[in-house]
């Protein structure tokens, strides 16, 4: 299969070699920013070296970067995440308090809301997502009533508005969420085949309309071809328009789903056969690049919007932890797994790769969010972000070069349930239940619950002596306890957390919290 995309590519390179492009840090380069859906800090070799599969690509993209080894998802589940990269705010200023988007769902982002993808739209940038969606969409029905529980009453033959192609983006293809109908691919705002068949009750994912022959793992092949093809028509037949290309995958999400290529070449079940798939692809990739000639003009960043679930992938899914039987932890020496807030839910491999500007075999251990894609990437291509943008968003492009001086000086991040967390330095406190729940409590309800139990359920740990989180130091450390909750307290009644005007947050949830944060002496 990489051999066959490989002629492809190879072909239309050699009839159409770009010319050489002086490199260097004043040039816009070309951006692929890919995200990984469930990839657990302990899966990658470089970052785990008790890991069972095999990433020699990440490790080789690693190595030719910087890896930073604090970055964090600004929440322990999908939706929110991308939410946040897209727009540089934490998802729970918006409607957005707790859990994912679901069927039918409209979108979270608005076209009042200033996206990643109108930022570098508006510096010249040609923009593309290719793969998960997951932020909602305005859904046709045949009569113009609400979607239907199962959607049959969906019109698949109008457009589906609301998503990437308003938000900032040239193009879009993907299946938006692979185990929810339409059980098929969009290409921009349309189906790329009408959905006439149906995906039974029983099967993993939910029943719904699926195209003829919908196989799961076709998913991840035809997203990555697509991938490669696009950056290959970018660079061949638009060599002066810089591109950037948000690369979402949908795996190793469920549903498990790895090709039979890749059976049995990890030591981790179907759920690291897949992540070496994931590997191959992104190898794929970055040798694209090369063959083309950008690389040095090209800026990759590599990361997960959440953890771990350590399900195996039997029958496409496993039990949560069944990968353990493997001898391989997703989590790695972390805490707690996807939807929780303990380090494992929201601590996320992050490499940034741009040759001659960010230093190869480089480390950093400076404190970053992925709210931090939207501000950096700003600073790299010159745009200057009015103060309603990116308000939770800080510029790391120093860092990318070398600098050993921390930009930020906290960060929040956000459970599977909606409890918020702030992690300064080498200290994190939790509000509530470091568990998640996996989506099983909504955040409203989590809060009052901690408006009752006022200190039982709060956690404090120091992440440099303990990063496990096995030792809660809340009850010797009141004063530090004290001083985090109200730094946490002012960052949501200032609606933002970076410097700039005051501004509201939509929804009740966080009034809740300050009031529980103010009870405290």
């Amino acid at each position: 299969m990489k051999c066959f995309v490989y002629l492809i590519i190879l072909f239309l390179f050699s009839l159409c070699k770009p010319a050489a492009v002086s490199t260097g840090p004043s040039q816009a380069p070309n951006i692929i920013f890919i995200l990984a859906d469930d990839l657990g800090y302990g899966d990658v070799e470089i970052l785990n070296k008790h890991s069972k599969i095999p990433t020699p690509n990440l490790n080789k993209l690693a190595q030719q970067g910087m890896i930073f080894t604090q970055a964090h998802a600004p929440s322990a589940v999908c939706t929110p995440t991308r939410y946040s990269i897209l727009t540089g705010n934490y998802s729970w200023r918006s409607t957005k308090k707790s859990g994912v988007a679901w069927l039918w769902d409209p979108p979270l982002i608005h076209k009042e809301d200033y996206t990643l993808g109108e930022m570098l739209q508006s510096k010249g940038y040609h923009t593309a997502c290719i793969g998960k969606w997951h932020l909602g969409w305005h859904w046709p029905t045949k009569e113009g009533h609400l979607p239907q529980a199962d959607g049959r009453n969906i019109d698949y033959e109008q457009a589906i508005t609301g998503g990437p192609i308003e938000l900032g983006f040239n193009y879009y293809f993907g299946d938006d969420v692979p185990s929810f109908p339409p059980h098929g691919f969009i290409e921009n705002d349309k189906v790329t085949v009408l959905p006439t068949g149906w995906w039974e009750a029983g099967k993993v994912g939910a029943p719904g309309a699926m195209v003829p022959d919908w196989r799961y793992e076709n998913l991840l092949p035809t997203i990555s071809e697509k991938a490669i093809k696009y950056v290959a028509d970018r660079t061949i037949n638009h060599p002066k328009n810089p591109f950037f290309l948000f690369f979402s995958l949908s795996a190793p999400h469920t549903p498990i789903a790895p090709s039979k290529l890749f059976l049995g070449s990890s030591g981790a079940g179907k759920y690291g056969d897949f992540v070496v798939e994931i590997d191959h692809y992104i190898g794929a990739l970055l040798d694209t690049l090369d063959q083309l000639g950008v690389s040095d003009q090209t800026l990759v960043i590599f990361t997960s919007d959440n953890g771990p679930t350590n399900m195996n992938g039997n029958n496409y899914v496993g039990e949560i932890g069944s990968v353990l039987t493997h001898g391989h932890n997703s989590a790695g020496i972390f805490r707690g797994l996807k939807s929780d807030s303990w380090e494992a839910g929201h601590r996320e491999p992050f490499f940034a790769r741009w040759p001659g500007v960010i230093p190869e075999v480089s480390t950093s251990d400076a404190l970053i969010s992925l709210t931090d894609v939207f501000s950096t990437l700003a600073s790299i291509v010159g745009f200057d972000p009015n103060d309603s943008m990116a308000v939770d968003s800080f510029d790391i492009f120093p860092l990318l070069k070398g600098s050993s001086t921390n930009i930020r000086e906290n960060l929040i991040v956000q459970s599977g349930n909606g409890i918020l967390s702030l992690i300064e330095g080498d200290w994190k406190i939790i509000t509530s239940s470091g568990g998640g729940g996996m989506w099983s409590q909504k955040g409203v309800l989590a809060v009052r619950d901690t408006l009752k139990d006022k200190w039982q359920n709060v956690q404090l740990y120091n992440l440099s002596e303990d990063p496990a989180e096995a030792y809660n130091r809340a009850d010797i450390e009141i004063k530090r306890v004290n001083k985090m909750m109200h730094k946490l307290s002012n960052q949501i009644r200032d609606g933002r957390s970076t410097a700039g005007t005051q501004r509201a947050n939509q929804g009740v949830q966080v009034w809740e919290t300050i009031k529980w944060i103010e009870s405290i002496p």
